[in-house]
């Protein structure tokens, strides 16, 4: 069975954070946090739609200029989220550059910033064709931790105390739709782009009567349908969805493990800073960082089926081993 999600960090743990999460079957991706984006290949860089942003610190956001310069000239929409203070943050990028000439492009970037405050939500448009200039503020109440949603995941968030707002992230796929080849093969259809359309009715909740067009395996498009329920049944198999979590810059600290243990629940896959050694435990909570050891308690807390640690202090160079040994006999004491 073929992952949804298709996590890496993009750099090592000494250097900036960002985990890039490729779509499988999509040309598509999203990135949390964006310090230096120099690893990722152009290829990357344009099919990034989502971007959500922990803090912006410089470390975590200063790959904003790079994937901006990436994509400009682009008929496409990016849509980037923060936490309080996100829209100044972004708007002062902006106004760094001057964009006389944007007007003649044929094709115009958008940028579409939401920052995420406790209580509510702000949203902002930045127009390539008018200068990146923002628009008006539509204001709305926070309900619930889901930021973002589509058929077939969802992408909620924590706010975590890092000496200041600090978002947490956690990419929940709803279910996980397999396609059962040999039964494909079994009633005379082929792969093609009818099953992108077949999943999006199943993450729907279509009614199952509802017909599907399919393809078969002698390329007549439209020689067949069936009833939604019925191909369903046939040749898929629907499992739990895929969970990723993502956890940089926080405190250990009753409230911040509480809202990362929750967040991070039976993840698959939770990728957690761990800055110091436990040794110096004192630095990390004047820095509002974790410790290695503290990564990995809130990863066996949390029932995370796989942990990454990264973020690591630069005083550790050459020492990333002893970080992940720490963590891992934290994780792995259950």
């Amino acid at each position: 069975m073929r992952p949804s999600f298709q996590p890496r960090l993009i750099n090592g743990p000494f250097h900036d954070p960002g985990l890039l999460v490729h779509l499988t079957f999509q040309r598509r991706a999203l990135l949390f946090d964006m310090g230096d984006l120099g690893a990722l290949a152009p290829n990357d860089l344009v099919k990034i739609e989502h971007v959500f942003i922990s803090h912006t610190h410089m470390d975590h956001f200063i790959g904003f200029d790079h994937l901006l310069r990436s994509l400009l000239g682009r008929d496409k929409t990016l849509y980037l989220y923060g936490p309080k203070g996100f829209l100044d943050n972004v708007a002062g990028k902006m106004r760094a550059y001057t964009w006389n000439l944007v007007q003649n492009y044929a094709e115009a970037l958008t940028v579409r910033v939401t920052e995420i405050d406790e209580d509510e939500v702000i949203q902002k448009t930045f127009d390539c064709r008018a200068g990146f200039m923002p628009s008006q503020p539509k204001i709305t109440p926070r309900e619930g931790n889901t930021i973002y949603r589509c058929p077939a995941f969802t992408v909620q968030t924590t706010i975590l105390d890092h000496q200041i707002p600090c978002l947490a992230f956690s990419l929940q796929e709803q279910f996980h739709v397999n396609i059962l080849k040999p039964q494909l093969d079994a009633m005379g259809l082929t792969v093609g782009p009818w099953l992108t359309s077949f999943k999006h009715l199943l993450f729907g909740n279509a009614d199952p009567a509802t017909e599907v067009d399919v393809t078969t395996a002698d390329g007549d498009h439209l020689k067949r349908s069936y009833g939604l329920g019925e191909l369903r049944d046939r040749i898929a198999s629907i499992t739990r969805g895929q969970k990723i979590v993502y956890v940089a810059d926080a405190l250990y600290s009753p409230d911040n493990e509480e809202k990362i243990v929750a967040l991070a629940r039976n993840a698959d896959h939770l990728y957690i800073e761990a800055a110091f050694l436990e040794s110096e435990a004192d630095i990390a909570r004047a820095k509002f960082h974790l410790t290695a050891r503290q990564a990995g308690l809130l990863a066996r807390k949390a029932n995370a089926a796989q942990m990454s640690i990264f973020h690591h202090s630069p005083r550790y160079f050459g020492q990333a081993h002893l970080l992940e040994t720490e963590a891992r006999q934290a994780f792995e004491a259950r």
